[in-house]
């Protein structure tokens, strides 16, 4: 039997003048390897953005982490960008209409850094743009100027609740934390499951009803057949697409 197919939106990267659609290949390969469904990629660009034929072929969806971030008018901030250089229109234009339509339609979603707060705007909720700069909060960045496995090493711990908890078996955990932006009004049909230290949020689920639909703001992905937490939300993630390939997709 082939595997089910979770689609991954790309992200914009301009190389020497030239457009280029690109995902992390640790991403593709936590879907490959320890969730065994096979990762599709969907480029970006109005010409090529069309949810349904996405949506025809996607068991599952799986939005990345990403350099860039979701555009504050987005989510009503009234204050400019923090970094003109750091947004990519075209993907937001994807991500969050396909949010919501995983949401009305069942399909499984697992979203990741950028990603978790792509769901949270989707949804109607909003963010900071400067988590560091937010009293009372940590800083969340990763460190600069060390190897990238440094970079992802553990950060912090997180309390979990709820279902994320039953599902690690663990109250808490320890992350990687390589972000800048956080939320900071949950959208309404998102539950909070993990929270860091300073009491932000670092996962959420979405409604009981939905087979599954969950963000973190960390990265499982990385080094994910290592990782135990990884493995367990990789593999739930994988059993809930696999369901909906054998039962069809819902409309």
């Amino acid at each position: 039997m082939s595997r089910p197919i979770v689609i991954i939106p790309c992200d914009t990267k301009v190389i020497e003048g030239i457009t280029f659609d690109a995902v992390g290949r640790k991403y593709a390969a936590a879907v490959a390897e320890v969730a065994e469904c096979q990762p599709l990629l969907a480029p970006l660009g109005p010409s090529m953005l069309d949810m349904g034929a996405l949506l025809d072929i996607a068991d599952g969806i799986l939005l990345s982490g990403a350099v860039s971030n979701v555009h504050p008018n987005l989510y009503g901030l009234d204050e400019p960008p923090l970094n003109d250089k750091a947004l990519d229109p075209e993907r937001d234009n994807l991500t969050l209409p396909l949010a919501r339509e995983a949401l009305q339609r069942k399909l499984p979603l697992f979203a990741i850094c950028r990603g978790f707060q792509e769901i949270n705007v989707a949804l109607g909720g909003t963010l900071d743009q400067s988590v560091h700069t937010v009293d009372g909060r940590n800083d969340h960045r990763e460190p600069s100027n060390v190897p990238v496995p440094e970079r992802f090493g553990p950060s912090h711990p997180v309390k979990l609740s709820g279902t994320l908890k039953s599902w690690i078996g663990e109250d808490e955990i320890v992350v990687n934390s390589l972000h800048w932006q956080g939320i900071q009004r949950l959208a309404r049909p998102l539950t909070a499951e993990a929270h860091a230290e300073d009491g932000l949020i670092e996962a959420v689920r979405g409604p009981t009803e939905h087979p599954f639909f969950f963000g973190v703001q960390w990265h499982p992905e990385w080094q994910a057949k290592n990782n135990k937490a990884s493995i367990e939300i990789f593999r739930r993630f994988g059993d809930a697409v696999r369901n909906v390939n054998s039962n069809g997709r819902a409309t």
